[in-house]
C-alpha cells in the first residue's frame, strides 16, 4: 500500500500575530514535500483552492518547484477543481511536471467542494455536474490521443489539433476524486479510473459500500477490479504519544473546521466531538506512531485500498510540528503498516487506461 501526505497550503485568512502568509506557507510546503520523499513517503498531493485560507491556487507551480527538490516520491494534485479549468491547460501543465519529474506527476481529478473558481472563471454553477463530465471527458481524449477532435456543450470543439508536450509517462495517470457520493463511485468505475475517497467525519467504515458501487461498475464496464487503485484520504497527526498529538491538532483542526461550517451551516465541533472521532471507530487518524498504524492496518482491512493519504497541515499548524510529523511517519508509522499489508492483495498499479 501506497502512503502519502496531502496539504491546501493554509495559510492565516487575517494579518495579525502569529500569522502565516503565503510566502512563508509556500516555502515551508517544498521543505515538506523534500522531508517526506526523505523518510521514504510514497506520494504528495496538494489541492487547489482559490480562497484567502489558502495559498495553493496553482498546485502544479509548486508541485513542479518540488520536483527539482526530490528524487522518487510521487506528486499529484489534490483535488484539480477540473469544472471550473480547461482540460488542454490541465495536461500540458501535468505533462511538463511529469516530464520535470521523471514520471512522478499524477492528477486528481474532482468537482471541488467549493465554490469560488466558478464565478471567478466565469463558470455557472448551474453547470456543476455537466462541466466536469465533458471536461473529464476532454481530459481523458487529450491524454489518449496527441492529435484531439472532440466537442461538447460547454467548451469550444477542438478539432484535429495536437496538445504538446507529451508526459514522461506512457499515459499520464488520472484519478477521479470523491467525498462520498455512489454516483461518482459508479462513474469512475465504469470508465476504469483509480478511486481517491475523502473521509472526514462520521465512521469511515458506513463508506466502504462507494468502494463495492466502484467496484460493481467497473465489472459491468468491462474493466477489471483487480487492476483499479483506490485511495483513502483522511485527516490526522502524529506525535510520540498521544496527547501531544491529540493536543497538537485539535486547535487548529478545530478552528479550520469551524470556519468552514459557519459557512456550510454545521454545528460547532467541540474537544468531546475530537476525541471521539479520534477513536477506533471515528475517522481522525490522531496518535502516536502505532496508534496511527494499528488504524490504517484497520481500515485496510474494511476498505481493500491501495494508497493512504494523510492530511496533517491543517490551519495554522506549525511547522516544526509538522516536519516531526512527517519524520514519524515515514520513519515509523510506514514500516508498520508495509509489513502488516505485505501479504493482502496486492496493490493495484494506478491504471494508465
Amino acid at each position: 500500500m501506497e502512503l502519502g501526505l496531502y496539504t491546501f497550503a493554509d495559510v492565516s485568512p487575517e494579518p495579525g500575530p502569529g500569522a502565516i502568509g503565503p510566502h512563508e506557507r509556500l516555502r515551508n510546503l517544498i521543505e515538506e514535500i523534500e522531508l517526506a520523499d526523505q523518510v521514504g513517503l510514497d506520494v504528495f498531493g496538494l489541492g487547489e483552492h482559490h480562497r484567502p485560507d489558502y495559498a495553493a491556487s496553482a498546485p502544479v507551480v509548486a508541485l513542479a518547484a518540488a520536483a527539482e527538490r526530490t528524487r522518487r516520491i510521487k506528486l499529484t494534485s489534490a483535488v484539480t477543481v477540473l469544472s471550473s479549468d480547461d482540460p488542454v491547460r490541465v495536461f500540458q501543465q501535468f505533462a511538463t511536471l511529469d516530464l520535470l519529474s521523471g514520471g512522478r506527476a499524477e492528477i486528481m481529478a474532482g468537482r471541488g467542494s467549493f465554490i469560488e473558481s466558478f464565478p471567478l472563471f466565469g463558470y455557472n454553477l448551474e453547470d456543476y455536474d455537466e462541466l466536469f463530465a465533458e471536461k473529464l471527458d476532454l481530459l481523458l481524449a487529450i491524454r489518449d490521443s496527441v492529435k484531439v477532435t472532440w466537442q461538447g456543450r460547454l467548451r469550444a470543439p477542438i478539432n484535429g489539433r495536437g496538445v504538446y508536450p507529451r508526459p514522461f509517462q506512457e499515459k499520464l495517470p488520472i484519478w477521479i476524486a470523491i467525498g462520498g457520493t455512489p454516483q461518482s463511485a459508479a462513474r469512475a468505475g465504469a470508465l476504469g479510473l483509480p478511486l481517491a475517497l475523502a473521509i472526514i467525519g462520521g465512521e469511515p467504515a458506513r463508506f466502504a459500500p462507494l468502494f463495492e458501487v466502484y467496484r460493481e461498475a467497473a465489472r459491468r464496464a468491462g474493466n477489471d477490479p483487480a487492476s483499479l487503485a483506490t485511495s483513502l484520504n483522511v485527516h490526522g497527526f502524529i506525535a510520540e504519544t498521544t496527547e501531544k498529538a491529540a493536543d497538537d491538532f485539535y486547535g487548529p483542526q478545530a478552528e479550520v473546521m469551524n470556519r468552514i461550517g459557519r459557512e456550510r451551516g454545521w454545528g460547532p465541533t467541540s474537544r468531546a466531538h475530537f476525541d471521539h472521532a479520534r477513536g477506533p471507530g471515528g475517522a481522525l487518524f490522531v496518535g502516536n506512531p502505532e496508534q496511527v498504524a494499528e488504524k490504517i492496518v484497520a481500515q485496510h482491512k474494511i476498505f481493500g485500498n491501495d494508497r493512504f493519504l494523510l492530511q496533517m497541515a491543517i490551519g495554522i499548524m506549525p511547522h516544526a510540528k509538522v516536519m516531526k510529523a512527517i519524520e514519524l511517519y515515514g520513519t515509523k508509522v510506514a514500516p508498520i503498516v508495509r509489513k502488516e499489508t505485505a501479504n493482502s492483495v496486492p496493490a493495484a498499479t494506478a491504471p494508465a487506461a
